[in-house]
């Protein structure tokens, strides 16, 4: 899963619109926007690609992290909705069940969870399950019988839950925590979108559209998270800033997973990859198909790595401005997926035949690095 929690790359299912440009040229980004530079430049010296993706203007963050932020939230909610009362027995086998899941799916992040209190615990773990139950609904065994209509009823299903009417005992855990924590519903929708996005795209003209997507289906996460983790009381920075850190978290990891599976993706006619980028490296799909390593292909990646670097720098500014016992998931998933990265690196560059992984040794000596970051006090000076 991905911000704390990292979401695989999704499936492409349907056509696709739009050019695939195919290396008769090479581009290179200016300030204008994109050129097209001659053929017969024998530069290999390739411009930095962006790093910059759209506005949070536009996808409304703002509108969430004041929402969320309102200290008198919950009592807003509250007045609108009776919270739903449920046995006891059933809310408790619920949250297990959701335990059970993120301990068998996400087991570094889990350990991390043991940290936090029990009710920011089980309200992680119930976030989580409807993050893994939303995305494998296009990724999934019943990825094929996927359709808008599926995906329609599904966003019924979540207005039911923040209206505290829950299908069954996991969305029961989830009504729960959202009639604990002051959680708007919009991220929730937005992850929706992103599986919407996975049945009417299959390419992404240039790294804008591909942010936008890795917003949907993993920064959300990190917006959906904060209210529960909770920001430091002694944080120095705005929970604006503390939200646009745990944004950036998820959208390195997306584009970490995304480097990670290209090999795969390809494999089932997936390329994730921007295509202006692409073609920027004299590159197009044919040569991601043909999983064959070029030294182009390794300029491309060194440079697709440095922008997925930059996004986990950037989340490290809010790290640790956390409420103290939330950080140690959150530091252990930025520093994994740092791994994965320079498991790329030592490939070779080979994210084609090859995956790159995190050994489960070194994710073990990962942890207490991990720790001692979670330990560090709240402050303007970021490392």
């Amino acid at each position: 899963m991905c911000s704390t929690f990292s979401l695989g790359a999704k499936p492409c299912i349907g056509l696709c619109n739009g050019k695939i440009l195919c290396g008769k040229a090479k581009v290179r980004a200016t300030r204008a926007g994109i050129t097209i530079a001659p053929r017969e430049t024998s530069s290999k010296v390739f411009p930095g690609l962006s790093k910059q993706g759209i506005l949070h203007s536009d996808l409304k963050v703002g509108e969430i992290v004041e929402k969320q932020s309102q200290a008198n939230y919950l009592a807003l909610k509250d007045a609108c909705r009776r919270k739903p009362e449920f046995h006891p027995m059933f809310l408790e086998e619920g949250y297990e069940r959701c335990r059970k899941v993120c301990a068998e799916y996400a087991k570094t992040f889990y350990l991390g969870t043991l940290l936090m209190t029990e009710e920011r615990q089980k309200a992680i773990w119930a976030i989580y399950v409807w993050c893994r139950r939303t995305d494998e609904l296009v990724d999934g065994p019943n990825a094929d019988y996927m359709s808008s209509a599926v995906l329609d009823r599904w966003e019924e299903r979540l207005q039911d839950i923040f209206d505290g009417q829950p299908y069954d005992m996991l969305d029961a855990a989830l009504t729960d925590t959202v009639f604990n924590f002051p959680l708007d519903i919009k991220p929730f929708r937005d992850m929706i979108e992103g599986m919407r996005m996975d049945t009417r795209k299959c390419r992404y003209e240039n790294f804008q559209e591909l942010y936008r997507y890795c917003y949907y289906v993993a920064g959300t996460v990190g917006l959906m998270s904060v209210p529960v983790m909770g920001i430091a009381p002694e944080s120095p920075v705005s929970a604006q800033h503390v939200y646009n850190s745990a944004l950036n978290l998820g959208v390195g990891n997306q584009l970490t997973n995304i480097l990670r599976d290209v090999g795969e993706d390809a494999l089932r006619g997936r390329v994730y990859l921007p295509q202006d980028e692409l073609a920027q490296f004299g590159l197009c799909d044919n040569d991601v198909f043909s999983r064959k390593v070029t030294d182009r292909w390794r300029e491309l990646m060194k440079e697709q790595i440095t922008r997925a670097r930059f996004f986990f720098n950037q989340a490290e500014e809010g790290a640790s401005q956390l409420d103290k016992a939330s950080r140690w998931p959150v530091w252990s998933s930025l520093l994994i997926y740092r791994e994965i990265l320079d498991a790329i690196e030592e490939n070779d560059y080979d994210n084609l035949t090859k995956r790159a992984y995190v050994g489960r040794t070194k994710k073990i000596m990962m942890l207490p690095l991990a720790y001692t970051r979670a330990q560090s006090r709240p402050s303007f000076m970021f490392q």
